[in-house]
């Protein structure tokens, strides 16, 4: 049971450093790979294959900017559920994350800006088949509700 994360290039890597990151927490097992729909397609494809070979339950994380090939691609591909993770770009207004909302029929990859919820939708997806993985999504979830009503408390006493 793993995780894969794919970027599409070395400039993705900061986005995908983060979402590694929330992976760690959740204590996933990962591989991190580079590979570019427009630039190594052939390559990408070997990579899904082998991947794919392997009848373990597994969820992919794509990291791609600009115009999001990656995870229609990797999505067309694969039987497993693939989550597009872009980052945001300011140079492009957004503009770039269009090519992660609109994908032809027949591809379906979960589109989730932010990088934590990436890692947490993806650890929920594989906590469907190991409770050891759901049962620490319902700690990492309990402590946030923990967090949330301490810091009530702490600003506004906890009451009205």
């Amino acid at each position: 049971m793993k995780v894969i994360l794919i970027m599409a290039s070395p400039a993705d890597q900061p986005h995908g450093e983060k979402i590694l990151e929330a992976l760690r927490g959740y204590n996933l097992s990962v591989e991190v790979r580079i590979a570019s729909a427009h630039k190594t397609p052939a390559e990408l494809l070997q990579m899904l294959a082998a991947y794919e070979s392997d009848p373990a339950p597994k969820v992919y994380i794509t990291v791609a900017g600009r115009s999001n090939a990656l995870s229609g691609m990797v999505d067309a591909q694969v039987s497993a559920p693939v989550i597009a993770c872009p980052p945001y770009s300011d140079r492009y207004a957004g503009a770039d994350l269009l090519s992660s909302l609109r994908t032809p029929s027949g591809v379906a990859p979960a589109v989730v800006l932010e990088p934590e919820n990436a890692a947490l939708l993806a650890a929920k997806m594989l906590g469907l088949v190991d409770p050891a993985i759901r049962q620490r999504v319902v700690q990492a979830q309990g402590e946030q509700r923990t967090r949330l009503i301490e810091a009530d408390r702490m600003a506004f006493g906890g009451s009205q």
